[in-house]
């Protein structure tokens, strides 16, 4: 007999949808801040969630090829915070996103800011769609 899984609460989630061009980021930022208000962060926490946000919707539209628009998640829990960032076209590809974490270049400082602010980050490949950012954040008050 199996012992059954234990029940992951949510306390909600939060899906958007921004055009991929500069001038929207500022809402997936704003976005970022109402849903770390919900939850226990402290205002520094919720300034790293929104420079984390700007920095994974800029890598996107920087290395991204015909992408249109920027799909962002927020799947809230008790305890953590679970962000995934993607693109709804051919963006960006893992290899880019590789050579963003070796190079010294100014592209490559969004992605040491993302892992230095946020306290687990994956990238997942999806072949039809490229890269998905999954970024995680504990509450810790």
């Amino acid at each position: 007999m199996n012992a059954p899984e234990p029940e992951i609460q949510t306390l909600g989630t939060v899906e958007l949808r921004i055009p991929a061009r500069a001038e929207w980021v500022a809402v997936a930022r704003l976005a970022a801040a109402a849903v770390g208000s919900r939850m226990r962060f402290s205002v520094d926490e919720i300034d790293d969630l929104k420079l984390a946000i700007a920095e994974a919707c800029t890598n996107i539209i920087q290395r991204s090829e015909a992408i249109e628009n920027i799909d962002l998640r927020w799947e809230a829990s008790p305890n953590e915070l679970r962000i995934t960032v993607s693109g709804d076209g051919r963006a960006p590809k893992l290899e880019s996103v590789k050579d963003a974490e070796e190079d010294n270049k100014v592209g490559g400082l969004g992605v040491f800011l993302i892992r230095a602010l946020m306290d687990s980050v994956e990238y997942e490949m999806d072949p039809q769609r490229g890269a998905r950012l999954v970024m995680n954040k504990t509450v810790t008050q």
